[in-house]
């Protein structure tokens, strides 16, 4: 067997464009896990969307033949979950989100009330009413801490795109003059930091892998880890010429990418 780089002590993938496709597993996504599992690297999938929980997702990925021990996923909300734990232990949190978020701050032990918080959490909600939106948009005004799971305006859906939390970023800041004071996802790297956190390890020491350069490789860059870019989603080679930011590595698919791991 290959040795491992010793520069990578853990990995984190993107789903859709680096993993499947759709419903589709793309070239080498079952091999690559066994890899990672061969050589003891401990690996995460990574997703900005905060509307589902990471069990939504692994059940997704189980369906499609992941193992149930290595569907581990890692979203903007249990990043955000994580923020709140180390940085405001014990506060009280108004939430606009989802019921499978809720449910998710409520199992981390996340106390939520509707009046008085301590801090205000914007996540993807894909059941927001408008008093909702007019509460927290109130909390706001109030100068409240005030955090979003991640930034992305639109949400690829069949048949086209919904809006996403930038949108409603855009239209609270419209109606309040101000901004989310902290955005955990991806391109920023508090998602990085919190895998970094649970596993014990520096960032320097993670790859992030994925296929968009405005997201994936620019949080890799912004946190400080090593990227390597697959050209089986969104990104082509020849994006790169004008891109801002550069991976480290570019493979065709993972299991390119197996070989820049190995020395």
């Amino acid at each position: 067997m290959k040795s491992i780089n010793k520069q990578i002590k853990g990995l984190m993938l993107d789903m859709d464009g680096t993993f499947y496709m759709g419903d589709i597993l793309l070239p080498g996504a079952l091999d690559f896990l066994a890899f990672l599992n061969e050589h003891d690297l401990p690996f995460s999938f990574l997703t900005n969307n905060s509307s589902k929980s990471g069990l939504d997702y692994q059940r997704k990925l189980i369906g499609l033949g992941v193992k149930e021990a290595d569907a581990r996923v890692y979203t903007s909300g249990d990043a955000t979950i994580d923020y709140i734990l180390r940085h405001h232990q014990g506060e009280k949190v108004f939430l606009m989100g989802t019921r499978s978020l809720r449910e998710s701050f409520l199992e981390a032990g996340i106390e939520l009330v509707e009046d008085e918080p301590d801090l205000i959490v914007l996540g993807y909600d894909t059941e927001l009413t408008y008093p909702v939106l007019t509460r927290f948009c109130d909390f706001v005004r109030a100068g409240l801490p005030y955090l979003a799971t991640h930034p992305d305006v639109n949400c690829p859906v069949l048949g086209g795109y919904a809006p996403d939390i930038g949108a409603m970023m855009a239209m609270i800041e419209a109606s309040t003059g101000r901004k989310a004071d902290l955005i955990l996802g991806k391109p920023n790297p508090g998602i990085v930091e919190g895998l970094a956190y649970k596993w014990g390890l520096k960032n320097e020491e993670l790859l992030m892998v994925g296929d968009r350069l405005y997201t994936d490789i620019m949080m890799g860059k912004t946190a400080g880890v090593k990227t390597a870019l697959v050209l089986t989603g969104e990104a082509k080679r020849s994006d790169l010429a004008n891109a801002i930011h550069q991976p480290d590595w570019v493979v065709e698919d993972l299991f390119g990418l197996m070989d820049y791991l190995t020395l």
